[in-house]
Parts: C-alpha cells; structure tokens; sequence
C-alpha cells in the first residue's frame, strides 16, 4: 500500500518532526548506497573531507552537538 503525503502535510510538522522525517528518508536512501553511486569528483571531495577529519579530528563537532544546536535554534 502506497502512502500519499503532500507538501502541505509535511509543513504542517513542527521543524524537528521535519528534521526526524529528513533523517528518516535519508537513512532508507543510505540503506542501499548501491542506488546512487557516487561521481568522481564525489569522491575526491569525500576523500578531501576524510583527509582535512584525519589532519585536524578536533575542528569539527559530533552530529549529536549539531543535531541539538539545530533543534534548539528559535
């Protein structure tokens, strides 16, 4: 059975029942990472960002911190 959700039915959520349901959609595309294979130059920058992590781990912030800064912005 095929659920129909509008776009009117989706900004009728609160932002963070958005943010869950973005969260959401992205897991179940990340699932199969086979679906959408990736460019080279996809890959170079993933591979630029893997290195930049690798060279300085401490300049970024957990997804678990940004997550909550996000969610608790008004």
């Amino acid at each position: 059975m095929r659920m129909e959700i509008s776009i009117a039915d989706i900004l009728k959520l609160g932002v963070s029942e958005r943010i869950q349901l973005v969260e959401d959609v992205w897991d179940s595309i990340a699932s199969v990472p086979e679906a959408m294979p990736l460019t080279e130059k996809q890959k170079e920058e993933i591979d630029r960002r893997i290195a930049a992590y690798h060279a300085n781990p401490s300049l970024g912030s957990p997804w678990k911190i940004v997550k909550k800064r996000i969610l608790t912005k008004k």
